[in-house]
């Protein structure tokens, strides 16, 4: 056993100190083989983000007896969701800092064509001491769309940050759109201290979602409500693109929004979400 090795529900983490910085070893357990298509599809969306800041870099695939391959990332100073956890919620002008940096992150992940699916507070990790800059840390369960098709049938996520449509069984689903829900629950978690939907069922939990109705407390302010609510909309083409999440008067400027035939992302009107996996991943 490697010292400082500890474990972690979908994940071992090795961890290992090269001079004054710290690496991670992701190994996927089961350990993926080499060439194994989960494995390729991890180190693949690791690469096209390589260098962007948005997600935490490789610093070497290390290869073990037996056909395992061992990604190793770059280290980190705990995870958002530890953070806010701690604190119960946090004040708008923090939340706006680092949520501001959640959403371009994710933006650039949709710009890269990489999609999510399992988008959560714990999958943002800070790259400093001072706890001052996000990442996405692992990306696990992500997968790479190209010429913008990000049409999905599979249903990934950690329960009560999955969107309405996501459990539409049999149907195809936008998973940028999905990954755009997935921010708004992060968001309002960040701000409430709570989900917006919860139920120790996963079947209510599900129905909660389904149905799209929230309330949002009336002590945020007007403009953090109506971010909280165009992230949430129950309908996915309502929702805003992630390059433009940044663009909210919450966060600095005027938002656009998407058009559809089926109607336009925007409209500030309430609704409501949690965290689960469908995937029995609990966060």
């Amino acid at each position: 056993m490697i010292p400082g090795c500890i474990r972690m529900k979908f994940l071992d983490v090795i961890l290992f100190q090269f001079g004054a910085r710290g690496f991670q070893m992701h190994v996927p357990s089961p350990a993926l083989t080499v060439g194994d298509k989960g494995c390729e599809a991890l180190l693949q969306a690791h690469l096209r983000l390589e260098g962007t800041g948005a997600a935490s870099g490789v610093a070497g695939v290390v290869e073990a007896p037996g056909g395992r391959r061992y990604l190793l990332l770059e280290g980190h100073h705990g995870d958002l969701h530890a953070y806010v956890r701690a604190r119960r919620r946090l004040r708008e002008p923090e939340a706006r800092r680092l949520f501001r940096q959640a959403a371009r992150a994710v933006a650039t992940c949709h710009e890269y064509g990489v999609v999510l699916r399992d988008l959560k507070l714990r999958k943002f990790v800070f790259a400093d001491e001072a706890r001052t800059r996000l990442r996405l840390e692992s990306l696990e369960d992500a997968v790479i769309v190209e010429n913008d098709d990000d049409k999905l049938t599979d249903r990934r996520g950690c329960p009560a940050y999955v969107a309405p449509e996501v459990l539409r069984s049999g149907r195809a689903y936008s998973g940028k759109a999905a990954d755009i829900w997935s921010l708004g629950v992060l968001l309002y978690t960040m701000l409430v201290g709570r989900y917006p939907f919860n139920d120790a069922e996963h079947a209510s939990l599900f129905a909660k979602i389904s149905r799209g109705l929230f309330a949002v407390p009336e002590g945020l302010s007007p403009r953090a409500k109506c971010l909280i609510r165009s992230l949430l909309r129950k309908e996915p083409s309502e929702r805003p693109y992630a390059e433009d999440v940044s663009l909210h008067p919450w966060l600095s400027k005027p938002l656009r929004l998407h058009t559809s035939t089926s109607g336009s992302r925007s409209s500030c009107q309430d609704q409501i979400v949690p965290e689960l996996s469908i995937n029995p991943q609990q966060d």
